[in-house]
């Protein structure tokens, strides 16, 4: 696993055993980057699920301004340190959040965020109910994109109150599916 583009390109994330954790795929990983290029930079991000921290820290690689890190697994968390100590990060540019990441939707009382980035654990089905939590947390704004992974048998819907998927790629079991608010869609229909 590694650090595809920006200033930690090329760095090697720390090895790990851990059942739970499955790490976006360098093809997945470059696509979502390829897709989210133009809003990444100066962008406040949250990477949920972060498992590895390995989506947040490509975020903070390609010139993100600050990450916020969620997970309540004490491995994850131990591993996501683990990284960002290892490529020294600047405690600065983000936080580590220990907490169910439904909860910390649903409870978000901070700035809206520019990207959020959603990897759950493929053994829970549970995108759906990221996707219903997220469309009613201050955290998604009228400017926020949001891209999560969902198995290809799990529910998804392709709208969650304001917020509307506006692409989906197909990687065999799974969809990579990006949502933004309907506004910042009928916005860009505009131009």
């Amino acid at each position: 696993m590694r650090i595809i583009s920006g200033k930690y390109r090329g760095h090697q994330l720390v090895a790990f055993k851990a059942d739970h954790i499955r790490p976006t795929t360098d093809r997945v990983k470059e696509t979502l980057f390829n897709k989210i290029q133009f809003q990444i930079e100066g962008a406040n991000v949250a990477d949920l699920f972060c498992g590895t921290g390995n989506l947040g820290i490509e975020a903070l690689s390609r010139d993100a301004k600050f990450c916020t890190f969620v997970e309540k697994n004490p491995k994850s968390l131990t591993i996501t340190r683990q990284n960002l100590e290892k490529l020294k990060v600047p405690s600065s540019e983000y936080k580590i959040i220990n907490m169910d990441v439904i909860a910390f939707l649903k409870s978000y009382q901070g700035e809206a965020f520019d990207i959020i980035l959603a990897d759950p654990p493929f053994t829970e089905k549970m995108a759906h109910s990221v996707m219903e939590a997220a469309s009613v947390s201050a955290g998604f704004a009228e400017h926020t994109i949001m891209a999560i992974e969902s198995e290809k048998k799990e529910r998804m819907e392709e709208r969650y109150g304001s917020l509307v998927r506006y692409d989906q790629k197909d990687y065999g079991d799974k969809y990579l599916n990006m949502f933004c608010h309907e506004a910042a869609l009928k916005e860009e229909n505009n131009e």
